[in-house]
């Protein structure tokens, strides 16, 4: 539900895309809008041989202090 709502896509195409087996058939608008918002969230997607995904740390928005873990 959060994806949908920073992306600004509805949940039900979310859902879709969820649930696509293989390439996912939707407006390309939509998917540069979640794409752009997965990029943000700090997820790289990776192509060549070993196609994936990267995670890289997003900056807290100012003024919010993170929790130390232990």
């Amino acid at each position: 539900m959060e994806l949908a709502k920073r992306s600004r896509v509805a949940i039900g195409t979310i859902r879709r895309m969820e649930s696509f087996q293989g390439e996912i058939g939707s407006r390309t608008s939509t998917l540069s809008q979640v794409l752009s918002t997965l990029e943000t969230g700090g997820i790289e997607f990776l192509n060549g041989e070993s196609p994936g995904v990267r995670l890289h740390p997003v900056p807290a928005p100012a003024g919010h202090k993170r929790s130390a873990r232990a």
